[in-house]
C-alpha cells in the first residue's frame, strides 16, 4: 500500500459510515472501507502510529511538518472539462506555496483508485500585494455517469473530502441549476467602528448554496458577478469568503461560471480577470491568448451543449473596474459561431444552452438595463443556429421572455416574440431568455419593474468623465412585447432544469422550475414551472 492509498484508507475508516450527500441522485454509504480490498481493510486495524503517523502531530496518519503554519485546503470546488462525462477538475487555493498538491480519487464504495497531481497557478492581487496560489487537479479518463469520492491534499495539511458524479454520455435524464449575482454574506469593511458588507452581498447570499443542495443537480451554472470582489476593501478576503460559503455545494458538483463585469478587478491582469482565471481552471479554446484564457468555453453533458460567454467583450456598458469592450478583437465571436454551428450539426446534441452575464432583455427601471451590444453581436447567431435557452444575471431579479426570433429594425433592435404561450414552449420557434440574478446581492431589482412591461436599452456610452474615468450609459426606452413572466414579490432564488431525453423519433423536454429561496437552510417554494420542448435531433 503506497502512502496515498494509506492516507485515503485512514481517512475513510475514520469517517465511519459516510453519507456523501453531494452526489447527484445517489447516497454513498461508505462504511469501514466496504469493498476496499484486504490491504485497505488491514490498515483499519492499525493505530495511527502503525499506519505511518506519529500521534497528534500527524494528519490522518501522515506526518505533518508544521501543522500550525501549513496552509489549509481552502475553497474546495469542482469544474467539468469540455467532456463532462470524462473530465473533472478539483480546485482549492492557499495564500502560500505548498508541496505535493494532489487529489486522491476513490470509487463509490470508498476504495482508493488513483492519485492525480495538481497544477499550481498564482496571481498577485494588485490592490493588496497578496499572492494567491490555486491548485487544480485535472481528473481525466473517467467513466460516464459514475460516482466518485475524493480527497484534496497537500503535504502537512488535513485533506478535504468531496464527491461527484460524472455526466452521462448520450441521451439520459439529468438536472442542472442556475443563478447569478451572489456576493457573500460576510462583513469585510470597518466603517465608523462597525463592520459592514462592502461587496454588495447580503445574508441571502448564504442561503442559495443550501437551496441548490436541496435539489442536487449534476452541475450548477453561475451567471456571473460571483462575489463582487472588485468593490471590496480586501479583494482576496472576499474571494475567500465566497469560497467558504459555496464549497458546501461546489465540492460535490461543478459550479460552472461565466465571468461578469464585477470579475473585472483593476490591475489583476491586462484586462482585470486574473483572479477569476486563477481560481477556476476552465477549458481553454482556440483563439484565446494568455490574457483571455478561460473567459469563454463550452462543455457537453448528455445531450446538452452549454456555451459560456464573456459579455464584457461586446457590451457597451462600462460596468467593471476598466472599460474593456472589444478586448478579444472578434476572436470570441468567431469561436462562438464555430461552436454553435458544430453543436447544431451534431445529431447527438438536442439542446444548446448559453450561460452569460449581461442581458438582452430586462423590464426593470433605473437599473442596468439591456445592452444593445449583445443584441448586435450575439442574438443574430442565436437565431441562425437555434439556441434554445439563455441564462443570465446582471439584473437582480427573475424574469423570462417568450421565445424570440428576429429583431425589429429600430434603434434598439427589439427582439420579436415568436409565440406567447407561457406553459409549454417550442424552442424551435425561438430562444427563451431567463434573467436569474437573485443570487444574494443587497441590491435586488424586482421592485423596479415597468408596468406595463418596458425596457431601457443601453445604445451607447458617453465619453469618459474627467473625474471618474467612467463612461455613462445612454438609454433608449422600448416597449417589451417579448416579456413573459416576472417575479415581483421575491428577490432571491434559482432555477432548476430537468432534462428528459424522450424517446427516439419524438420530443425531448426540459422542465424548468424557478424557486424562491426563503430561509437560512435553503428553504424554498416554487414560483413557477414550465416546459421547453423540441424534437430530438435523431428524429
Amino acid at each position: 500500500m503506497n502512502s496515498d492509498e494509506k492516507l485515503f484508507a485512514s481517512f475513510m475508516s475514520r469517517r465511519g459510515v459516510l453519507t456523501a450527500t453531494g452526489v447527484a441522485g445517489a447516497t454513498l454509504a461508505v462504511g469501514p472501507l466496504l469493498g476496499a480490498g484486504p490491504a485497505a481493510a488491514a490498515a483499519q486495524d492499525k493505530t495511527p502510529a502503525q499506519a505511518g503517523g506519529d500521534g497528534p502531530a500527524s494528519v490522518l496518519g501522515v506526518p505533518a511538518a508544521d501543522p500550525v503554519n501549513t496552509p489549509a485546503v481552502n475553497g474546495l470546488h469542482l469544474q467539468f472539462g469540455s467532456d463532462a462525462s470524462a473530465e473533472v477538475v478539483v480546485s482549492w487555493h492557499t495564500l502560500r506555496p505548498v508541496k505535493n498538491a494532489r487529489v486522491l480519487l476513490g470509487n463509490a464504495k470508498g476504495a482508493y483508485t488513483h492519485t492525480f497531481g495538481a497544477e499550481t497557478v498564482s496571481y498577485t492581487d494588485a490592490k493588496s500585494g497578496q499572492d494567491v496560489y490555486a491548485h487544480h487537479a485535472h481528473l481525466t479518463g473517467l467513466r460516464p455517469d459514475t460516482d466518485h469520492v475524493y480527497l484534496a491534499a497537500h503535504d502537512g495539511a488535513q485533506p478535504e473530502f468531496g464527491s461527484f458524479t460524472t455526466a452521462p454520455r448520450g441521451r439520459t435524464a439529468l438536472r442542472f441549476t442556475s443563478f447569478g449575482d451572489q456576493g457573500t454574506p460576510t462583513l469585510g469593511k470597518l466603517s465608523n467602528g462597525t463592520y459592514v458588507n462592502d461587496n454588495l452581498g447580503s445574508p441571502a447570499a448564504g442561503n442559495l448554496p443550501a437551496g441548490v443542495e436541496r435539489v442536487r443537480p449534476l452541475f450548477h451554472l453561475f451567471n456571473g458577478d460571483l462575489c463582487y470582489a472588485n468593490l471590496a476593501t480586501d479583494r482576496v478576503r472576499t474571494w475567500s469568503d465566497f469560497w467558504d460559503n459555496n464549497t458546501r455545494s461546489a465540492r460535490f458538483r461543478p459550479w460552472m461560471p461565466a465571468p461578469g463585469n464585477h470579475e473585472n478587478e483593476l490591475g489583476n491582469g491586462p484586462i482585470g480577470y486574473q483572479a477569476f482565471q486563477t481560481y477556476f481552471a476552465l477549458p481553454r479554446q482556440d483563439g484565446q491568448s494568455d490574457t483571455t484564457r478561460g473567459l469563454w468555453y463550452s462543455m457537453t453533458a448528455g445531450s446538452v451543449k452549454v456555451i459560456f460567454l464573456a459579455n464584457d467583450d461586446v457590451c457597451y456598458q462600462d460596468g467593471g473596474n476598466s472599460y474593456v469592450r472589444g478586448y478579444s478583437g472578434g476572436a470570441q465571436k468567431k469561436w462562438l459561431e464555430k461552436e454553435l454551428k458544430a453543436a447544431r450539426a451534431d445529431r447527438g446534441i438536442d439542446w444548446i444552452v448559453v450561460c452569460m452575464h449581461q442581458v438582452a432583455i430586462s423590464t426593470a427601471d433605473q437599473f442596468n438595463g439591456a445592452d444593445l451590444g449583445i443584441r448586435q453581436e450575439w442574438l443574430p447567431l442565436f437565431d441562425r443556429y437555434g439556441v434554445d435557452l439563455v441564462v443570465c444575471g446582471h439584473e437582480h431579479h427573475y424574469e423570462r421572455s417568450h421565445p424570440v426570433r428576429g429583431q425589429q429594425q429600430n434603434a434598439t433592435l427589439t427582439p420579436i416574440p415568436a409565440a406567447t404561450r407561457t406553459d409549454v414552449i417550442d424552442t424551435t420557434q425561438g430562444t427563451v431568455h431567463m434573467v436569474i440574478g437573485g443570487g444574494g446581492t443587497s441590491a435586488p431589482s424586482n421592485q423596479l419593474f415597468f408596468n406595463p412591461p418596458a425596457c431601457r436599452v443601453i445604445t451607447s456610452v458617453t465619453a469618459p468623465d474627467s473625474s471618474t474615468g467612467k463612461r455613462s450609459p445612454v438609454y433608449t426606452r422600448e416597449d417589451a412585447p417579448w416579456s413573459a413572466v416576472r417575479d415581483a414579490a421575491n428577490s432571491y432564488g434559482f432555477a432548476s432544469f430537468d432534462v428528459d431525453p424522450g424517446k427516439p423519433g419524438g420530443l425531448t423536454t426540459i422542465t424548468v422550475t424557478y424557486y424562491d429561496v426563503t430561509g437560512t437552510q435553503g428553504e424554498m417554494k416554487p414560483f413557477e414551472t414550465f416546459t421547453l420542448q423540441r424534437p430530438r435531433r435523431d428524429a
